[in-house]
């Protein structure tokens, strides 16, 4: 089946959080965000190495948007569902949809850290994946120097199945070996 033709909620909850589809007009809460965020997404996150204009961050949102619809990466944002504030990005990435395997991405907003919102944004998106998708496989990676997003994958419940040693270049040059983390259909759920 084409994923075009593929049908799941462009939203979700969790007991905190509203998850879902970017949508025209976001690209401002998530510039806001990367600028109070800058320092510390910078050591990992490509496109925090500035603080992007407005336009760029809409322009995002809006490439997301349709990135989306036509089935080619799953972006989300997360929202408080209390206060409507802006969180953090997260979505489902490096899909195969014959294999029905996905990566989840994930960065939260400074002022949202260390409050177990993206812990539990990562559980409902694996949630969601398992049931609107039929995921067989999830997996998240990131460099093994980054602690802070490791932690999420292991509070999440995620299986190190190992290091790929100076698998990527990380932002400071210097090759990094990446940790693979992943749920598996029939062993983790």
């Amino acid at each position: 089946m084409d994923p075009i033709l593929i049908e799941f909620p462009e939203s979700f909850e969790t007991e905190r959080l509203l998850i879902r589809a970017p949508m025209w007009g976001d690209g401002i809460s998530m510039n806001v965000a990367i600028g109070e965020s800058l320092e510390e997404l910078k050591p990992w996150m490509p496109f925090a190495q500035t603080i992007p204009t407005l336009d760029e961050s809409e322009k995002f949102t809006r490439e997301a948007r349709l990135d989306f619809l036509k089935r080619n990466q799953l972006h989300m944002r997360i929202f408080n569902k209390g206060t409507g504030s802006f969180i953090g990005c997260s979505g489902l990435h490096r899909i195969n949809w014959e294999l029905r395997n996905f990566e989840i991405g994930y960065w939260i907003r400074s002022s949202c850290a260390g409050k177990g919102y993206m812990t539990e944004a990562v559980n409902g998106i694996t949630d969601f994946a398992i049931r609107e998708l039929e995921a067989n496989r999830i997996e998240i990676r990131c460099s093994a120097r980054n602690i802070k997003s490791a932690a999420v994958a292991e509070r999440a419940g995620y299986t190190l199945e190992g290091i790929l040693r100076r698998e990527r270049l990380g932002l400071d040059g210097e090759m990094h070996d990446s940790k693979l983390f992943a749920k598996v259909r029939g062993v983790e759920f």
